[in-house]
């Protein structure tokens, strides 16, 4: 028995005989059956490892998110108040936590905006500043080597000056310019205003490490 059909090729003759031995199905070896075998395997561990990996990623970028906002948040230095330790675009990174001391850094919330500072005295502390802007607490003299210039700046505090119960009396280190506890209408920063302690600097690149 011999059929035609109409070919699908324009260089073809308009029908081309189709035998009745060209129309069984096509037959593989063995070794081109294992050959596709395994490349189907390769194609499911690729996608099994793809779907792995983007997996770990999210899982990665989720919890780094939340060590970033929970216990390691990441600030940018704004204004110049705390030069020249602290430029103006500098990013930080502050470690959450409650054992500050005598020159800290910190970073708090003042009206919804967030504030860096040096930790200069705690709650009882007694705190003066001379006209030559010295500052004293307790009647001891504070080492600041961190200032370039000292300033008796804007007080309206009475000095000497009591810190509060759960405060913290905290300057800026370009003491000419800052606002900072010496002000009453910023006064002392309460301990649930405050991020945390500033502890490395990131950027710019070339000043990366510890503060």
């Amino acid at each position: 028995m011999r059929i035609s059909i109409k070919s699908r090729n324009p260089n073809m003759p308009e029908e081309a005989p189709v035998t009745k031995e060209t129309l069984g199905h096509q037959k593989y070896s063995v070794e081109e059956l294992e050959t596709e075998l395994k490349r189907e395997e390769r194609k499911s561990q690729y996608k099994a490892t793809t779907k792995s990996t983007i997996s770990v990623l999210i899982v990665v970028t989720a919890l780094s998110i939340l060590v970033a906002t929970l216990w390691m948040p990441v600030l940018r230095v704004y204004g110049t108040s705390m030069t020249p330790t602290l430029m103006e675009g500098e990013i930080v990174i502050s470690i959450k936590g409650s054992d500050y001391k005598v020159g800290d850094i910190i970073s708090f919330y003042y009206e919804n905006k967030l504030l860096v500072k040096r930790y200069i005295a705690g709650p009882g502390d007694w705190v003066d500043i001379d006209e030559s802007g010295n500052v004293y607490v307790n009647g001891e003299m504070i080492d600041e080597p961190y200032i370039d210039e000292k300033a008796y700046g804007d007080v309206t505090i009475k000095l000497p000056y009591q810190v509060p119960e759960g405060r913290f009396f905290v300057l800026g280190d370009h003491r000419a310019t800052s606002a900072d506890s010496r002000l009453a209408v910023i006064g002392c920063v309460a301990e649930e205003q405050i991020v945390g302690k500033i502890v490395y600097k990131v950027f710019p690149f070339s000043d990366f490490g510890s503060i």
